[in-house]
């Protein structure tokens, strides 16, 4: 942490304004944008409150999710292995803020503390865990880019081996932590949003 704190900080703050881009993406939508958007939602809280999201089963659910999770890491993990794509590690922090952002700020917008409401129990519990393994994974990835610019010049083949599986050991226990994240989306979400579903309905 202390060795990569600078970086910590930079992709923070990249999530953070992506953040804040997202959320002002949501005044950026035409009205017809949001009446559809608003048709969609309430078809979603429509299937959720008559119990549609339960019936389904939700082993697939929670492997599909971590099949999301899992190639999101792999794309992170890939770009890290090569200079050219560590501009794009950066973008997937920035895209993943705007989806946060843009999410939570649609939701609060249209249906105000009911749908803060509904962020906090749809959107914040598996994010709480997703966003800082996915910060993690793209300091990870940078710092080993940042290695292999290094190597390069002192030619020192045996230290960037080295390096090269502490960072693949770390993309996989990341991936191992973000099933907590998709055990969550698979199996207790569904519940938890019918729950809450009902006070969205228009």
């Amino acid at each position: 942490m202390k060795s990569h704190l600078a970086l910590y900080m930079f992709v923070s703050v990249l999530f953070l304004i992506g953040v804040v881009f997202g959320a002002v993406m949501v005044n950026a939508l035409s009205l017809d944008q949001k009446q559809e958007l608003a048709r969609h939602l309430n078809y979603f809280f429509q299937n959720v409150d008559d119990g549609t999201m339960l019936g389904e089963p939700q082993a697939d659910s929670f492997r599909q999710t971590l099949g999301l999770h899992v190639k999101w890491m792999a794309l992170i993990w890939l770009l890290g292995l090569s200079v050219v794509g560590l501009p794009l590690v950066f973008v997937l922090d920035f895209l993943k803020g705007v989806l946060v952002g843009f999410t939570v700020g649609y939701l609060t917008g249209q249906f105000a503390w009911k749908g803060m409401l509904f962020a906090l129990v749809s959107v914040a519990p598996q994010n709480l865990v997703i966003i800082p393994v996915i910060l993690i994974a793209s300091v990870a990835a940078t710092g080993f880019s940042l290695h292999l610019i290094k190597s390069r010049f002192q030619h020192r083949r045996g230290a960037l081996a080295q390096s090269f599986w502490q960072y693949t050991g770390t993309s996989v226990f990341l991936t191992i932590v973000l099933s907590a994240a998709a055990l969550y989306e698979g199996f207790l979400s569904p519940y938890v949003m019918k729950w809450v579903a009902p006070m969205l309905l228009v």
